[in-house]
C-alpha cells in the first residue's frame, strides 16, 4: 500500500466506514480497545539488581510499591496511567523444583502474587515481563518449552499485562510459534492479559512481517529497538515509524498497536522542546503510553505534560486511528491523525537542531478533505502550550523551535 493508498483507505474510515476487519485481525480478547497507559521500569531503572548498594533505586518489591503509591497519590491513574509494569530482572536465577517461574527472594520477598494484590488494591493493574526464548535478554529463565505453566502462573498472580520479549530463541520458527503458543495459552487461562509483544523487532530482517498475523496474536507489538534517554533515539524511532507507515498504520486500531517504546520525558536526555515532541508524536501515533521515568522526583513540568488529558485524549481517541507524515518539507514534519467526531490532531516539528525558532504556514490544502473546512475549521493549540486559533482562514503561520513540535486539534 502506498501513500496515496493509504490516505484514501483512511478516508473511508475517517467518514465512518470499515475498511479493515480489525475485529477479524486483532487479538480476539477485548483488552487494549485504546493504546495501554502506564508505567515500566526498563529504561530508568534497567537490571539494577544490588540492593546493598542501591536500594532506592534497585529491581524490587520495594520499588514497585513505592511506585505504586505515587502513580496514585500524584494523579497518574486519574490521568489514565494505570499498569505499573515489571521489566526483566525480577526472577529468580531458577524455576522452583515444580518448574514454576519465581521471583528473586531476596529482592521480592512476598513474591508476585502479593506485589498484584498491592497493585489492584489502589486501582491499578500489573504488568510482568518474560522472553519467548530459553533465557530473558538478561539472562534470567526464559519461557520456552514452559508456555502453558507460565501463562498459568501469570493468572494465579493476577497479572494483567505481559511484556513477552525475543532473546535467545533459537531459529525463526521457533520465534514465531512461541510467541503464537503463548498468545493462546493466556487465552486458555481464562484471564484477561494484555499480550505485548516484541515479534517483529526480531523477525524483521529475517523476513518480512506479516503484520495481519501478528495482530491476531498480539495486542501491542515493538518494530524497533530499544528506546533511549537521547534525542538521537527517539528521533530514530520517529523516522523508522513514518518510513513504514504504509505497513504500520492499516493494521493498528483497537486491540492491535504499533508500540514504539517507552515515554522518556521526566529523565535526563530530552530538553523541554524535545520531550514536547515525544508527547505529540507518541499521541499521534497512537502508541503505548508506557512511561520509564522516576514518578518520585518528576519535574512538575514534565508531569503536567504527561497528564496534559486534551493531548492524551489524542493518544486515547476511540476511533483507533495511528497518525501518519503526510508532509516532509523544508526540515519540518507534517503528521495528522483523524479523530472521532470530524476532528483532525495535526503536528508540525522543527527537524531542525542550529538556529532558533522558524515559521511554519499551515495552509487548509495540507489538511485532510474530509474535514472539508472551508473557513469553518476551528483551530486550538495543545503544545507547546495551550492557544485557540480561532476559525482557519487560508494559512496559520506557527512558530516552531528547532527539535519542538507545535500540536493541534482541528475540528
Amino acid at each position: 500500500m502506498n501513500f496515496a493508498m493509504l490516505k484514501s483507505a483512511l478516508a473511508v474510515i475517517f467518514l465512518g466506514a470499515t475498511l479493515w476487519p480489525r475485529d477479524l485481525l486483532a487479538l480476539n480478547n477485548g483488552m487494549a480497545l485504546t493504546p495501554p497507559m502506564g508505567w515500566l521500569h526498563w529504561q530508568r531503572f534497567m537490571c539494577e539488581t544490588d540492593c546493598k548498594l542501591n536500594p532506592v533505586n534497585c529491581i524490587s518489591e520495594q520499588l514497585f510499591m513505592q511506585m505504586a503509591d505515587m502513580m496514585v497519590s500524584n494523579g497518574w491513574l486519574n490521568a489514565g496511567y494505570k499498569y505499573l509494569c515489571i521489566d526483566d530482572c525480577w526472577l529468580s536465577q531458577h524455576r522452583d523444583v515444580n518448574n514454576r517461574l519465581q521471583a528473586d527472594p531476596i529482592r521480592f520477598p512476598g513474591g508476585i502474587k502479593k506485589l498484584a494484590d498491592y497493585v489492584h488494591a489502589r486501582g491499578l493493574l500489573l504488568g510482568i515481563y518474560e522472553d519467548v526464548g530459553t533465557h530473558t535478554c538478561a539472562g534470567y529463565p526464559g519461557s520456552q518449552g514452559f508456555y502453558e505453566l507460565d501463562a498459568q502462573t501469570f493468572a494465579e498472580w493476577e497479572v494483567d499485562l505481559l511484556k513477552f520479549d525475543g532473546c535467545n530463541y533459537g531459529t525463526l520458527d521457533q520465534l514465531e510459534d512461541g510467541y503464537r503458543h503463548m498468545s493462546i495459552a493466556l487465552n486458555h487461562t481464562g484471564r484477561n492479559i494484555v499480550f505485548s509483544c516484541e515479534w517483529p523487532l526480531y523477525a524483521r530482517g529475517l523476513e518480512k512481517v506479516n503484520y495481519s498475523e501478528v495482530a491476531q496474536y498480539c495486542n501491542t507489538w515493538r518494530n524497533f529497538n530499544d528506546i533511549e534517554d537521547s534525542w538521537v533515539s527517539v528521533k530514530s524511532v520517529i523516522d523508522f515509524t513514518s518510513a513504514l507507515q504504509d505497513e504500520l498504520v492499516p493494521v493498528a486500531g483497537p486491540g492491535a498497536w504499533n508500540d514504539p517504546d517507552m515515554l522518556v520525558i521526566g529523565n535526563f536526555g530530552l530538553s523541554w522542546d524535545q520531550q514536547v515532541t515525544q508527547m505529540a508524536l507518541w499521541s499521534i501515533m497512537a502508541a503505548p503510553l508506557l512511561m520509564s521515568n522516576d514518578l518520585r522526583e518528576i519535574s512538575p513540568e514534565s508531569k503536567a505534560l504527561l497528564q496534559n488529558q486534551e493531548v492524551i485524549a489524542i493518544n486515547q481517541d476511540s476511533l483507533g486511528v495511528q497518525g501518519y507524515r503526510v508532509l516532509k518539507v523544508q526540515s519540518f514534519d507534517l503528521w495528522e491523525k483523524p479523530l472521532a467526531g470530524r476532528t483532525l490532531a495535526v503536528s508540525v516539528t522543527n527537524r531542525q537542531e542550529i538556529g532558533g525558532a522558524r515559521y511554519f504556514l499551515l495552509s487548509q490544502s495540507m489538511l485532510w478533505k474530509g474535514l472539508g473546512c472551508k473557513n469553518k475549521c476551528y483551530v486550538t493549540q495543545l503544545l507547546p502550550k495551550r492557544y485557540e486559533y480561532g476559525y482557519l482562514n487560508a494559512t496559520l503561520p506557527l512558530l516552531v523551535n528547532p527539535s519542538g513540535t507545535v500540536l493541534l486539534k482541528v475540528e
